[in-house]
């Protein structure tokens, strides 16, 4: 099977399920940041973060094809692929509980850095951000994907505990964001 089709030739691509929509349709643009998420999280994955950390990471990027599906098909009536579920988003809640746990907690913002683990972590959480509006915009014209759009939220807030826990595992504490206005 050759990978070019040549059907996007156009500026159209297919949805799951059948149809076709406008490559810079909010539909396409929801389901594609999903996947520039799930692309840093596979660099992520190539540093030395722990067995542990990996293992979350390695469901999540899992998930994350799930959730890309689900963006990627209209409409109640398609059940012939699996749906985001409320225990994705549960499982995130267990990950972000135990990583937590672990952590001094936050008096203040902190900036994003650190180790490179754990800035493609901040930098996975910004991306995961900008699809959770895109799938805001698309859930206003098909609620089916609300569960979607209540995944992203969770895992944005599970990246930022997972960067703050990479630093950790490294020896690299929160840098607190100097406030400019109170020097001088």
């Amino acid at each position: 099977m050759k990978i070019y089709t040549k059907t996007g030739d156009g500026g159209e691509t297919g949805l799951w399920g059948g149809g076709r929509t406008s490559k810079d349709d909010i539909r396409i643009h929801a389901y594609g940041t999903v996947d520039e998420c799930n692309s840093i999280l596979g660099i992520v994955r190539t540093f030395s973060i722990g067995s542990d950390l990996d293992g979350i990471l390695a469901q999540i990027q899992n998930d994350l094809f799930i959730v890309g599906g689900d963006l990627a098909t209209p409409g109640i009536e398609s059940a012939a692929i699996t749906r985001v579920s409320p225990e994705m988003a549960a499982f995130l809640e267990g990950c972000i509980d135990k990583l937590e746990s672990s952590l001094p907690p936050l008096k203040q913002f902190i900036l994003p850095g650190g180790c490179p683990a754990a800035a493609y972590l901040h930098l996975a959480r910004t991306v995961c951000r900008r699809a959770e509006r895109y799938v805001t915009s698309l859930v206003r014209v098909d609620a089916t994907h609300s569960p979607a759009l209540i995944y992203l939220n969770r895992l944005s807030d599970f990246l930022f505990v997972a960067a703050r826990t990479a630093n950790r595992q490294v020896g690299i504490p929160d840098v607190p964001r100097h406030d400019s206005s109170k020097s001088g």
